[in-house]
């Protein structure tokens, strides 16, 4: 019959192609096992699985730092300063049946301590407190309106300084410098406030000023290195050893 011819045919060439059998089989099943899964939700649910992961490790690494800073006597100082003028401190020396051991009492005035400097001493740079706008999922959501503002930022710039050649401020000198000197705000943040001064009484926001004040630090560096006796026996090693130096010992 017509059909027993036809099906006849096909068979004899899924026989002379069984390359193609093979094929069509493949993406017939891989379409029907393959999981029905949104990437847009998987990305979704990567993003903020990092975003969560940071911003715990982040709270762990700011109160890591407090705990540091509580040691550093520019700020313990300060710190038990304001406590002592709140008087937070002598509550935890109370008497009778609220007294205390030693032990109990130096710990609270540890937190009360850890607790002013988290909340109302001024720390700058990498030891500040963690924000949620920081993380990845706020700044994906929000690169828009940052790339709005450093559009609108940055034509003013334009605008005011280099069509009107208006004069640097402050904030736009120490700008510059940064930049100049390749580092973060916050990195920039940390500088004690005399290096900033130093910065400004020298011009450094003038390229050629920064280029000599840049061949200073590195001269100055090379000449910390060459007294440093860790760097003196670092140097030995390399020239009488070495990293990949090779030896021939006879047997």
């Amino acid at each position: 019959s017509l059909q027993d011819e036809e099906t006849r045919k096909d068979y004899d060439y899924m026989l002379d192609h069984p390359e193609e059998y093979y094929r069509h089989y493949y993406h017939y099943y891989s379409r029907r096992l393959a999981p029905k899964v949104d990437v847009r939700i998987v990305i979704l649910v990567t993003v903020c699985a990092i975003s969560v992961f940071q911003f715990f490790s982040w709270w762990s690494s700011y109160n890591e730092a407090i705990n540091y800073l509580a040691t550093v006597p520019k700020y313990r100082i300060q710190a038990t300063e304001i406590a002592r003028q709140q008087g937070l401190l002598n509550r935890t020396k109370e008497k009778g049946k609220n007294r205390r051991s030693k032990e109990e009492i130096r710990e609270e005035e540890e937190e009360i301590i850890k607790d002013i400097i988290k909340n109302k001493i001024d720390i700058k740079g990498g030891y500040q407190k963690p924000k949620i706008y920081d993380i990845l999922l706020f700044q994906i959501l929000l690169a828009p309106f940052y790339l709005c503002k450093y559009l609108v930022w940055y034509c003013w710039w334009i605008y005011c300084f280099t069509i009107k050649g208006q004069e640097y401020g402050k904030e736009e000198k120490l700008y510059i410098i940064r930049r100049y000197m390749k580092m973060s705000q916050s990195q920039f943040d940390s500088l004690e406030d005399h290096q900033k001064e130093t910065f400004l009484e020298r011009q450094l926001w003038i390229r050629e000023n920064y280029e000599v004040y840049k061949q200073e630090q590195e001269e100055e560096l090379k000449k910390k290195m060459a007294m440093d006796p860790r760097w003196k026996r670092y140097r030995r090693w390399m020239r009488n050893e070495g990293p990949g130096r090779l030896t021939f010992i006879d047997d």
